[in-house]
């Protein structure tokens, strides 16, 4: 008998500001039954090192696998390879724009644009505001070809006591897009009694 295909997410983090989420991304799926597969630019660890204590080496540690960011020939750069699809988070303003006009000079951007071309889930978590008309253009031309448009926006309805709190909620809403529970979510289940208004 063959054996049950395994299930794959790649996920991507690139250098802009919020690589924690990325980081929580898979801490939350070490608990899953997935195989991970990391890219991080050289932006990415970067970025780490100014917004986290942790180093490059640890982040990659939390990975079932990861691949160099010059890695082209890697397993997750062929549409051969069965995945799941790519979250990247965060996603640049500079990722975003090589995905979107077809500009593969890393494997994140290569990557990415294999979970397109194969029609997988690609969520972009784009990390940067305020956004000019041509980042529109381009967000809205990836929308088209298929890509999942995911900016950072924390809830607050969830009553946040810290900023760990706002992290697990978004990294736990970024996995609900591709249908994996981590308990990661408190889930909207209506206003509370207590605190219903009268409209007036």
């Amino acid at each position: 008998m063959s054996e049950k295909p395994r299930k794959r997410l790649i996920v991507g983090i690139t250098g802009a500001s919020g690589v924690i989420v990325g980081v929580r991304l898979l801490e939350l799926l070490r608990n899953t039954e997935i195989e991970t597969h990391l890219v991080m630019s050289r932006a990415a660890e970067m970025a780490l090192a100014c917004e986290t204590d942790l180093d490059a080496k640890a982040v990659r540690a939390l990975a079932s696998v990861h691949h160099g960011v010059m890695a082209i020939g890697a397993s997750i750069s062929s549409g051969s390879f069965p995945t799941m699809g790519m979250v990247i988070a965060p996603c640049s303003i500079r990722t975003m724009s090589e995905i979107a006009t077809g500009v593969t000079s890393t494997l994140v951007s290569r990557a990415a644009d294999v979970v397109l071309k194969e029609r997988r889930l690609l969520v972009l978590a784009i990390r940067e505001t305020p956004l000019h008309l041509g980042h529109l253009r381009s967000l809205a031309a990836l929308a088209e070809m298929g890509a999942v448009i995911a900016p950072f926006a924390p809830a607050f309805y969830p009553r946040p006591h810290a900023v760990e709190d706002i992290v697990n909620h978004m990294a736990g809403r970024l996995l609900d897009l591709f249908s994996i529970e981590t308990n990661a979510v408190q889930r909207w289940e209506g206003v509370p009694a207590g605190r219903q208004t009268k409209l007036s």
